[in-house]
Formats: structure tokens, C-alpha cells, sequence
């Protein structure tokens, strides 16, 4: 089956999960797993695509940011501005199987298809999801010194290439929702991985719904970037 590579390296990335120490932070009192432990595991099983560069390059798109009048977070105050970004998404997703991961000063949300809601076929976004992704919306409205990198992704059915559009336009249907609900189009840029990322077997109907999803990155504005891009 053509999913079983990566499905074998997201199965070892849960079990990293399961095994590795968890780090309180000092100010929500919320736990994460340590940067040095299951996170590291799971992108690295995952191909390492959530720790790459920003999609479209940072210089590029500092320069973006900068002529929206969007500013930066400076260096010591880096780790607080997320820590309270995090708790504030935790809480707006609370109640959902929205996963809210820390890796260093990144944050990630992953988004299955039990919250995304994708029918097949589709970059439809269904009321579930809209409701959810209004309540992330105000959160990332609140802390606007961050980019927004959007990911999107589809079960195995149908070709490579026609699953790698479907994944795009589900990760730009989410980014242009986010934009009509007030974010910086400015902050935001999209990628399709198509199927190549499964977080459950695409031999159920259920795995396949988990695997037609997106995830959000989230990545502070530092004044380094704005430097480099002046």
C-alpha cells in the first residue's frame, strides 16, 4: 500500500509521543511535551516539513508583513508572547480534538478531519470547522506579530497530483476564512502536501476522515526578520 512508509513513521511518531517527558509552562501552568523529546520525534517521522522555513521564504515575507504595518515581538519578550498565545489556544480550542503542540517558540495546531470536517472530494469548509476556526481567528487576531503557514492534506483515494491540488485548496479555503474573519492576509501562506502525510491507516473510513485535515503554524515576527528584510 502506498501509504505505509509515512503511516509507519507517523505510528513510531505516536509512540514517541507516549514515551517522552512533558514540561510545565511556568505561566498557564499547562503542560507540552519537552522540545527535546516527543516533538522532535514526531517531525522528524513526519519528514521534518513543519520545521522547515516558512512557505515562500522569511525574507519575502517579512517584507509583506512590514508594508501591512504589522511589527515585531522583541527577542526577550519571544517566549511569553507564545506562552500566552498557546494558553489562549488551548482555550479556544477546548472540546475539540484540535492538538495544540509547541516545539521551541513555533506553535502548531493540528486539525483532523474529526474538527476539519472535509467531506471527500472536497475543500468545502462544513459549520463544524467554521466554528472552531472562528474561535482560533480571534486568537490569532489578538497576537498579530506571528505567521501564519497553513497546511493541508487528503486521504489516499484519487491520483497524486489531482490529491496534491485537493490539499491545496483546502489549506488556502482555511486561509482565506481566517482572512475573512479579520487576520492579515499579509501573515498567511499555504501548502497542499496531498496524502503523503497520514496521521491513521486510509484502510477505514474513519482514518481517512482523520487524514483529510490541515494544521496552522504559527511562527513569531522576530526584529531579526525585519531587519534582514529592510
Amino acid at each position: 500500500m502506498k501509504f505505509s512508509k509515512s503511516l509507519t513513521a507517523g505510528a513510531a511518531a505516536i509512540a514517541l509521543m507516549g514515551t517522552s517527558a512533558c514540561v510545565t509552562n511556568p505561566e498557564t501552568g499547562n503542560q507540552r511535551v519537552s522540545t527535546t523529546g516527543a516533538i522532535g520525534g514526531v517531525v522528524g517521522a513526519l519528514g521534518g516539513y513543519l520545521l522547515g522555513d516558512l512557505i515562500g521564504g522569511r525574507n519575502s515575507r517579512t517584507e509583506e508583513i512590514i508594508g501591512a504595518g504589522i511589527g515585531a515581538v522583541a527577542g526577550a519578550a519571544i517566549g511569553t508572547y507564545m506562552d500566552r498565545q498557546q494558553r489562549d489556544l488551548e482555550q479556544a480550542t477546548a472540546g475539540t480534538d484540535t492538538e495544540v503542540i509547541r516545539e521551541g517558540d513555533n506553535l502548531y495546531l493540528q486539525m483532523p478531519g474529526s474538527v476539519a470536517e472535509f467531506d471527500v472530494d472536497s475543500a468545502q469548509l462544513r459549520p463544524i470547522f467554521r466554528q472552531t476556526l472562528d474561535e482560533v481567528a480571534q486568537t490569532l487576531n489578538a497576537y498579530p506579530e506571528t505567521y501564519i503557514d497553513v497546511y493541508g492534506h487528503t486521504d489516499s483515494d484519487g491520483s497524486d497530483a489531482y490529491n496534491l491540488a485537493l490539499s491545496q485548496r483546502r489549506a488556502q479555503a482555511v486561509a482565506d476564512y481566517l482572512v475573512a474573519r479579520g487576520v492579515n492576509r499579509a501573515r498567511i501562506a499555504t501548502q497542499g502536501f496531498g496524502e503523503s502525510q497520514p496521521i491513521a491507516s486510509n484502510a477505514t473510513a474513519a482514518g481517512k476522515q482523520q487524514n483529510r485535515r490541515v494544521e496552522i503554524r504559527i511562527v513569531p515576527i522576530t526584529q531579526n526578520d525585519v531587519n534582514s528584510a529592510r
